[in-house]
């Protein structure tokens, strides 16, 4: 006896008709009663005792229905996991992300994308960029985000966002009322800096020597946040990325446009060595979405607006 057959006993023995059997098998009421008769033949054994038009099941046929219930409970399973396998609702996802990113635009796109796909499951790290790409490259992770990208054959890329380093300061700062910052304006101030030899770091050192300012910093920290948390402190102005603001709101910044302009591309990473799961690629719409957000909200930063 096939499933199929199967299926037919336990239709029937619920309706105790063969019209209602096949009504809920999309089937002829026919080929419901000639499938009953093939049953019956190759079982040796009568299936149903027929009265007043009704089918009932004998002890035999019942037997079977129980018998069977492990079976359409494991299809049952097996037809929810096909249809959450199509939909990306389940499985199994991994991500790395520098700060700047870990901490601004991924956990509003996770957040979405695991409201829709409550069986996901993700494992998601922050990493310096070295880090990023040794995850990527080794399969640790499927996804990785970064600011910055040097070539490294065997990874496949997109950019995320392209925005500027801005200035962030404090609400009581000597220059929060200024429309924009210069490396110059920050000479003889307090100042964050980004630590020496990471790329953000290097960027910013540029930018003083692109504008002829001296760069002295007070504090020397190695990731933008911590000088966002400084700086909200009061302990002086930092040139950031744009996503490091917007951590917790921003609370207790003011964020102005930073000159000279000095680049911060956003980058998804993935090893070229594979093709993208589904999963990886639904995220990667999610994070699509973000940038767009994004690209929304930056012009009320660029001209000047408090953060927070």
């Amino acid at each position: 006896m096939n499933l199929r057959q199967l299926e037919i006993l336990r239709a029937v023995i619920r309706h105790r008709t063969t019209v209602a059997a096949a009504d809920e098998l999309a089937l002829s009421q026919p080929a419901v009663s000639n499938a009953l008769k093939t049953m019956e033949a190759q079982a040796g054994f009568a299936l149903f005792e027929r009265v007043n038009n009704r089918l009932f099941p004998t002890a035999e046929a019942m037997a079977l229905y129980k018998e069977s219930e492990a079976i359409f409970a494991l299809h049952a399973k097996l037809e929810n996991r096909m249809r959450d396998l199509r939909e990306n609702r389940s499985g199994h996802l991994a991500i790395v992300a520098t700060p700047p990113l870990a901490y601004s635009i991924i956990p509003s796109a996770l957040s979405g994308f695991l409201r829709r796909r409550p069986e996901t499951r993700v494992f998601f790290d922050v990493r310096r960029y070295e880090g990023i790409i040794e995850g990527v490259l080794s399969r640790v992770a499927e996804l990785g985000f970064a600011l910055g990208l040097t070539h490294h054959p065997g990874i496949a890329h997109e950019v995320v966002h392209t925005g500027e380093m801005v200035c962030v300061l404090p609400p009581q700062h000597p220059l929060a009322d200024r429309p924009m910052i210069s490396a110059s304006d920050l000479s003889g101030l307090p100042f964050i800096g980004l630590e020496r030899g990471t790329r953000l770091g290097e960027a910013v050192r540029d930018s003083f020597a692109r504008a002829g300012a001296p760069f002295r910093p007070t504090v020397e920290v190695r990731y933008c946040n911590t000088a966002c948390v400084l700086a909200a402190a009061g302990v002086g102005a930092a040139v950031v990325d744009p996503f490091s603001p917007r951590q917790n709101g921003g609370s207790g910044l003011v964020v102005r446009p930073f000159t000279p302009t000095t680049q911060a591309v956003a980058y998804m990473l993935w090893s070229e060595a594979e093709p993208l799961s589904r999963l990886a690629k639904a995220f990667l719409n999610e994070i699509r979405k973000e940038s767009a957000l994004l690209e929304r909200t930056a012009p009320h930063q660029q001209h000047g607006a408090e953060s927070g």
